[in-house]
Protein backbone atom coordinates (compact mmCIF):
# COMPACT_ATOMS: atom_id res chain seq x y z
CA UNK A 1 0.00 0.00 0.00
CA UNK A 2 2.76 2.48 0.97
CA UNK A 3 4.77 1.39 -2.06
CA UNK A 4 1.74 2.10 -4.29
CA UNK A 5 1.37 5.61 -2.83
CA UNK A 6 5.08 6.34 -3.26
CA UNK A 7 4.94 5.05 -6.83
CA UNK A 8 1.87 7.21 -7.56
CA UNK A 9 3.63 10.29 -6.17
CA UNK A 10 6.70 9.59 -8.30
CA UNK A 11 4.54 9.17 -11.42
CA UNK A 12 2.73 12.45 -10.70
CA UNK A 13 6.05 14.27 -10.16
CA UNK A 14 7.51 12.87 -13.39
CA UNK A 15 4.42 13.90 -15.34
CA UNK A 16 4.53 17.38 -13.78
CA UNK A 17 8.24 17.70 -14.64
CA UNK A 18 7.60 16.67 -18.25
CA UNK A 19 4.74 19.14 -18.57
CA UNK A 20 6.85 21.93 -17.04
CA UNK A 21 9.78 21.22 -19.36
CA UNK A 22 7.51 21.08 -22.42
CA UNK A 23 5.93 24.40 -21.42
CA UNK A 24 9.37 26.03 -21.17
CA UNK A 25 10.32 24.68 -24.61
CA UNK A 26 7.03 25.98 -26.04
CA UNK A 27 7.62 29.44 -24.56
CA UNK A 28 11.21 29.55 -25.82
CA UNK A 29 9.95 28.67 -29.31
CA UNK A 30 7.33 31.41 -29.06
CA UNK A 31 10.09 33.94 -28.31
CA UNK A 32 12.07 32.71 -31.33
CA UNK A 33 8.96 32.98 -33.50
CA UNK A 34 8.21 36.49 -32.24
CA UNK A 35 11.76 37.52 -33.13
CA UNK A 36 11.41 35.95 -36.57
CA UNK A 37 8.34 38.13 -37.19
CA UNK A 38 10.33 41.26 -36.35
CA UNK A 39 13.18 40.07 -38.54
CA UNK A 40 10.81 39.66 -41.51
CA UNK A 41 9.63 43.25 -41.15
CA UNK A 42 13.17 44.56 -40.70
CA UNK A 43 14.17 42.77 -43.90
CA UNK A 44 11.16 44.24 -45.68
CA UNK A 45 12.23 47.71 -44.62
CA UNK A 46 15.82 47.03 -45.71
CA UNK A 47 14.51 45.91 -49.11
CA UNK A 48 12.63 49.21 -49.55
CA UNK A 49 15.56 51.45 -48.65
CA UNK A 50 17.64 51.09 -51.86
CA UNK A 51 14.64 52.22 -53.91
CA UNK A 52 14.11 55.15 -51.58
CA UNK A 53 17.79 56.16 -51.73
CA UNK A 54 17.76 56.01 -55.52
CA UNK A 55 14.67 58.19 -55.66
CA UNK A 56 16.17 60.76 -53.29
CA UNK A 57 19.50 60.76 -55.20
CA UNK A 58 17.75 62.09 -58.27
CA UNK A 59 16.50 65.14 -56.40
CA UNK A 60 19.07 65.67 -53.67
CA UNK A 61 22.37 64.48 -55.08
CA UNK A 62 24.37 66.87 -52.91
CA UNK A 63 22.94 65.21 -49.76
CA UNK A 64 25.31 62.29 -50.27
CA UNK A 65 26.40 62.25 -46.59
CA UNK A 66 22.87 61.53 -45.44
CA UNK A 67 22.37 58.93 -48.15
CA UNK A 68 25.64 57.21 -47.24
CA UNK A 69 24.58 57.07 -43.57
CA UNK A 70 21.27 55.46 -44.54
CA UNK A 71 23.06 52.91 -46.72
CA UNK A 72 25.60 52.13 -43.97
CA UNK A 73 22.84 51.76 -41.36
CA UNK A 74 20.88 49.47 -43.67
CA UNK A 75 23.99 47.39 -44.24
CA UNK A 76 24.55 47.12 -40.47
CA UNK A 77 21.01 45.75 -39.99
CA UNK A 78 21.42 43.32 -42.87
CA UNK A 79 24.82 42.07 -41.63
CA UNK A 80 23.89 41.76 -37.94
CA UNK A 81 24.06 38.15 -36.83
CA UNK A 82 22.36 38.23 -33.43
CA UNK A 83 19.00 39.66 -32.38
CA UNK A 84 20.79 42.04 -30.03
CA UNK A 85 23.08 43.36 -32.78
CA UNK A 86 20.14 43.63 -35.16
CA UNK A 87 18.14 45.58 -32.56
CA UNK A 88 20.99 48.01 -32.04
CA UNK A 89 21.53 48.46 -35.78
CA UNK A 90 17.79 48.93 -36.28
CA UNK A 91 17.79 51.80 -33.77
CA UNK A 92 20.56 53.48 -35.77
CA UNK A 93 18.70 52.89 -39.04
CA UNK A 94 15.54 54.50 -37.66
CA UNK A 95 17.56 57.59 -36.78
CA UNK A 96 19.13 57.84 -40.23
CA UNK A 97 15.75 57.42 -41.91
CA UNK A 98 14.45 60.34 -39.87
CA UNK A 99 17.39 62.40 -41.15
CA UNK A 100 16.64 61.34 -44.72
CA UNK A 101 13.03 62.41 -44.46
CA UNK A 102 14.07 65.68 -42.85
CA UNK A 103 16.25 66.32 -45.92
CA UNK A 104 13.32 65.54 -48.20
CA UNK A 105 11.38 68.42 -46.63
CA UNK A 106 13.74 70.82 -48.42
CA UNK A 107 12.84 69.41 -51.84
CA UNK A 108 9.20 70.02 -52.81
CA UNK A 109 9.66 68.20 -56.12
CA UNK A 110 10.86 65.12 -54.26
CA UNK A 111 7.96 65.27 -51.81
CA UNK A 112 5.57 65.46 -54.76
CA UNK A 113 7.16 62.50 -56.57
CA UNK A 114 4.69 59.61 -56.75
CA UNK A 115 7.39 56.98 -56.35
CA UNK A 116 8.75 58.74 -53.26
CA UNK A 117 5.25 59.03 -51.79
CA UNK A 118 4.59 55.34 -52.41
CA UNK A 119 7.90 54.36 -50.78
CA UNK A 120 7.11 56.62 -47.82
CA UNK A 121 3.73 54.95 -47.46
CA UNK A 122 5.23 51.45 -47.62
CA UNK A 123 7.88 52.40 -45.07
CA UNK A 124 5.26 53.89 -42.76
CA UNK A 125 3.25 50.68 -43.02
CA UNK A 126 6.36 48.62 -42.30
CA UNK A 127 7.25 50.84 -39.33
CA UNK A 128 3.77 50.24 -37.90
CA UNK A 129 4.23 46.49 -38.31
CA UNK A 130 7.66 46.62 -36.70
CA UNK A 131 6.23 48.56 -33.78
CA UNK A 132 3.47 45.99 -33.31
CA UNK A 133 5.91 43.09 -33.65
CA UNK A 134 8.25 44.69 -31.09
CA UNK A 135 5.41 44.93 -28.62
CA UNK A 136 4.43 41.32 -29.24
CA UNK A 137 8.06 40.21 -28.92
CA UNK A 138 8.52 42.10 -25.66
CA UNK A 139 5.33 40.59 -24.23
CA UNK A 140 6.45 37.09 -25.22
CA UNK A 141 9.92 37.63 -23.75
CA UNK A 142 8.40 38.90 -20.51
CA UNK A 143 6.22 35.79 -20.20
CA UNK A 144 9.14 33.50 -20.98
CA UNK A 145 11.52 35.25 -18.56
CA UNK A 146 8.89 35.16 -15.84
CA UNK A 147 8.31 31.46 -16.45
CA UNK A 148 11.99 30.55 -16.16
CA UNK A 149 12.43 32.68 -13.03
CA UNK A 150 9.54 31.27 -11.01
CA UNK A 151 9.56 28.18 -8.84
CA UNK A 152 9.65 25.30 -9.70
CA UNK A 153 10.45 26.11 -13.34
CA UNK A 154 13.63 27.93 -12.29
CA UNK A 155 15.05 24.54 -11.29
CA UNK A 156 14.44 23.09 -14.75
CA UNK A 157 15.51 26.27 -16.51
CA UNK A 158 18.90 26.16 -14.86
CA UNK A 159 19.25 22.41 -15.29
CA UNK A 160 18.38 22.42 -19.00
CA UNK A 161 20.05 25.69 -20.03
CA UNK A 162 17.03 27.94 -20.56
CA UNK A 163 18.50 31.46 -20.64
CA UNK A 164 16.82 34.79 -20.12
CA UNK A 165 16.09 36.76 -23.27
CA UNK A 166 16.38 40.50 -23.73
CA UNK A 167 13.41 42.50 -24.82
CA UNK A 168 13.76 44.83 -27.78
CA UNK A 169 13.97 47.98 -25.71
CA UNK A 170 16.31 46.66 -23.01
CA UNK A 171 19.46 46.55 -25.12
CA UNK A 172 22.29 48.47 -23.54
CA UNK A 173 19.86 50.80 -21.79
CA UNK A 174 18.45 52.17 -25.02
CA UNK A 175 14.85 52.92 -25.72
CA UNK A 176 12.92 51.35 -28.54
CA UNK A 177 13.77 53.34 -31.66
CA UNK A 178 11.21 56.06 -32.18
CA UNK A 179 8.80 55.28 -34.97
CA UNK A 180 9.69 57.07 -38.17
CA UNK A 181 6.80 59.28 -39.17
CA UNK A 182 6.28 60.47 -42.69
Amino acid sequence: MVLGIILAIIVVLVIAAIMLYNNLVKMRNMVDNAWAQIDVQLQRRCDLIPNLVETVKGYAAHESGTLEKVIAARSAVTNATTPEAKMEADNALSGTLKSLFAVSEAYPELKANANFQQLQSQLADTEDKISYMRQSFNDTVMKYNTAIQTFPAVLFAGMFGFKERSSFDAQAGTEVAPKVTF
